[in-house]
């Protein structure tokens, strides 16, 4: 059997990543879960663990018994980029991932590892070091910092170093709760306990980078498979040069891992359907599944996998080869998201009550699909029967045309606003507020600007993009209600447009740009990119009936279409790090803080900031004073009681405060942190071009 060396290359680059990261955080998990995650056991258990997953999920990649074209069609009929003919969806394809990529020429594969390469080199040279907690990312480079330096959670709050617990005492910060005497950071453990593996070699802002380009590989390889392998180069410079990737791959966010477990499931379950085996589909739902151990969001965004196991399940009843896959998908589905609810709810127990309002309607949506499942396996037969009316392909089509016009002139017809019912709701009403004070706009704090979403896409895509992909996603839902084909884009295109649509429906997030960008990363900027090159691909095909002049200015037009926009949105902020000096100013700050001491921080903002930072990499006892009605500093005669109770234990007193003024009256105030650096900008109605100055101080007084 030939061997495509190229494809082969190119379909296992793409798959390595999620699989690497699946078998690691199995490995990890339980390691966390019993106190015992440190670099020895993580590597002992870690790497095997990896590189049993990654063998198993690439076995076979590249075998072909004939030469075939861009995803799986015969060569020379690149009118069916999808590659299967139509009305037959018993060949999803009909090629492996590297028959998908048998089109792949060495310089394909080289232009796709070289985007990958320059995207890590250079977001790793402008990487952000966000330490001290003023949003997520700080929380997640803390959690990995806390379990990277003690292996186990919850984080203990050590009262007796304060004299005892004491009702004005408050060791909760932000980003980390307070539950049964210790502290429980607030997120999923996925994404710390791969950024652990950065603090244990020493290089704390690099993993972000590594994952970005690893994000780059694996968004290229789908593309490879499905629309073709000429197209993987330009979708991987696409997504690198766009803003949000650029973002998000320079510190410590959970989007990019979740992107390449969702996207490596959909490429590992192309092979699977490709070459149909019992055991292919259990990869491919792993990786699905452990989604949700990175993100809660992630159980929205397997729904649709869930429902396609069953359909699988349900062929597999007919007779059809793809069936085989059905049930080992859908058990690793079920597998993967269950040690993710399962890691909620043992080490984010206070999170998961947090996100219940949301969470709970999704199990039961899940629980739903499970029964439709059994519905629909045992109805298999009686639904083969059942033929669509002719109007309902062309309706499709319409429909997805007519939702992405609505959700575009969405803001001229509707004003998305919150009154504040929560605490939460209340701090992002004030947010907000900020933030249209800073921006010299009219105040209303319950604005959401989530009617803008699609907005948001084009400034970070460009209209060339979203039209394509729109093109792209009409002609798909065409196709496959009219013919069941091309079958291995059913799964691509509902996972990419269920969570596209929700999510710009309610994205769910303070709208300040680039923060609110973060939303789109796991799923709408790469499958939006996917689907565009589908619609690329039925444009070549136009272009080549109309001679070569028509196909090489087309070629021209096309690149210049989908890489300019999004490269001119990034060049106003792609060169300017943000928040840098914090590591080494918090490095400083540690040192001038006594060995013995216990810390009292007594002000708002610096308590929001430095609790854990102190606790957790200063390694010291660190409390904040209650402060009465929220007030900006707290009284000080419980200040000077708190640390009387502090010397009483046998330790040293030492009060922290933003400003000198709140710590002299405790002794002589000493500044123990001045940075001034830039964050990042704050644009509710245009897309970011700059950053802000951020000016951060500590001062210290011993009692």
């Amino acid at each position: 059997m030939e061997v495509d060396r190229p494809g082969r290359v190119l379909a296992t680059l793409s798959v390595l990543p999620a699989l690497a990261v699946a078998g690691w955080l199995l490995a990890g998990l339980p390691l966390l879960l019993l106190g015992r995650f440190t670099p020895p056991l993580a590597a002992l258990l870690g790497v095997p663990a990896a590189a049993l997953l990654c063998w198993a999920g690439t076995r076979g990649l590249g075998r072909r018994a004939e030469a075939r074209g861009p995803g799986g069609a015969n060569d020379g009929d690149t009118s069916r980029p999808g590659g299967a003919k139509g009305g037959d969806a018993s060949r999803p394809g009909g090629a492996t991932a590297g028959e998908a990529g048998s089109a792949a020429t060495w310089w394909q594969v080289g232009g796709v590892a070289a985007v990958a390469v320059a995207s890590g080199a250079f977001n790793a040279i402008m990487h952000s070091e966000q330490l001290a907690v003023r949003r997520d990312p700080a929380t997640y480079a803390q959690y990995a910092a806390w379990i990277a330096g003690h292996g186990s959670l919850p984080i203990p709050t050590q009262a007796e170093a304060f004299g005892g617990p004491d009702p004005e005492l408050i060791f909760k910060s932000v980003g980390l709760y307070a539950e049964n005497g210790a502290v429980v950071p607030q997120f999923m453990p996925g994404p710390p306990l791969l950024f652990a593996i950065g603090n244990w070699l020493g290089t704390p802002f690099l993993i972000p980078a590594v994952l970005g380009a690893l994000a780059v590989l694996t968004l290229a390889g789908v593309v490879a498979r499905l629309s073709g392998a000429r197209w993987a180069v330009l979708a991987a410079l696409s997504f690198a040069v766009s803003l949000p990737i650029l973002y998000t791959s320079r510190t410590t966010f959970s989007e990019i891992p979740s992107l390449i477990l969702l996207f490596g499931g959909l490429a590992l379950t192309y092979d699977a359907l490709a070459r149909p085996a019992w055991w292919k589909g259990l990869p491919a739902g792993l990786v699905f599944g452990l989604a949700v151990l990175v993100r809660v969001d992630g159980l929205r965004d397997v729904l649709p996998v869930l429902a396609f196991a069953g359909l699988l399940i349900a062929m597999r009843r007919r007779g059809r080869p793809q069936g085989a896959v059905g049930p080992a998908l859908l058990a690793g589905l079920i597998a993967g998201a269950g040690i993710g609810m399962l890691a909620a709810y043992v080490l984010a127990r206070p999170y998961l009550s947090y996100l219940s309002g949301s969470v709970r309607p999704l199990l039961l949506i899940c629980a739903g699909v499970l029964v439709l499942i059994a519905a629909g396996t045992a109805a298999a037969p009686a639904l083969a029967r059942t033929r669509l009316p002719s109007w309902a392909p062309p309706a499709g089509a319409g429909l997805v045309l007519l939702l992405m016009a609505l959700l575009y002139a969405r803001p001229w017809f509707q004003t998305v606003t919150r009154a504040p019912a929560n605490p939460d709701d209340v701090r992002t009403f004030e947010m907000i507020q900020q933030i249209q004070r800073a921006n010299g706009m009219p105040l209303d704090g319950t604005r959401l600007y989530f009617e803008n979403s699609l907005h948001w896409v084009v400034w970070y895509l460009g209209a060339p993009v979203v039209l394509l992909a729109t093109l792209g996603a009409a002609l798909l839902v065409r196709k496959l209600l009219r013919d069941g084909a091309p079958f291995e884009w059913l799964l691509p295109l509902a996972i990419v447009g269920w969570t596209t649509v929700t999510t710009l429906l309610r994205p769910e997030i303070t709208p300040d740009h680039p923060w609110a960008a973060r939303r789109l990363v796991p799923i709408v900027i790469p499958g939006l990119i996917l689907l565009a090159t589908y619609g690329l691909a039925r444009l070549h095909v136009l272009a080549d009936r109309h001679g070569p002049l028509v196909r090489k200015w087309g070629a021209v037009l096309t690149v210049a279409l989908v890489l300019v926009p999004p490269a001119v949105t990034s060049i106003g902020t792609a060169f300017t790090p943000v928040e840098r000096g914090e590591a080494a100013a918090v490095e400083a700050m540690c040192a001038r803080i006594p060995r013995d001491a216990s810390v009292l921080i007594v002000e708002r903002v610096t308590a929001d900031r430095f609790t854990q930072v102190v606790r957790g990499m200063c390694g010291l006892p660190a409390a904040q004073v209650s402060r009465p009605d929220q007030g900006q500093t707290a009284p000080p005669e419980q200040v000077r009681r708190l640390a009387g109770r502090v010397r009483a234990a046998g330790r040293v007193p030492v009060v922290l405060g933003a400003e000198q003024g709140q710590v002299s009256p405790y002794g002589t105030a000493t500044q123990i942190l001045g940075l001034v650096t830039r964050q990042d900008e704050r644009s509710l109605v245009d897309a970011p071009n700059a950053t802000w100055s951020l000016r951060m101080n500590v001062w210290m007084a011993v009692a």
